[in-house]
């Protein structure tokens, strides 16, 4: 990547088109982020708390081979340590 090696080689209009685009990502970012942790505060309201929904979506997002071998892997883990899991029933 080159970069210019003066302020006069740089067009200022590219420049401020890009930083207005990302200025106005970050705030559909920001607000889209709290759109979500409303929806999570809702839902904590009904009973299902933000913490483990979270974690649920994470776990969605993994195939189920992947799913399969993170929990066997935690189990045996937990196991080693003298705890009960999964596998002990």
């Amino acid at each position: 990547m080159t970069y210019p090696s003066n302020v006069s080689t740089v067009d200022a209009a590219k420049l401020r088109a890009y930083i207005d685009r990302i200025e106005n990502l970050l705030s559909e970012k920001t607000a889209i982020t709290e759109d979500i942790n409303s929806v999570y505060k809702e839902a904590d309201g009904y009973g299902y708390p933000q913490k483990i929904l979270k974690k649920v979506i994470a776990l969605r997002k993994k195939g189920d081979e992947e799913r399969s071998e993170e929990q066997m892997i935690i189990d045996t883990y937990l196991n080693a340590l003298g705890h009960q899991t999964s596998l002990d029933v």
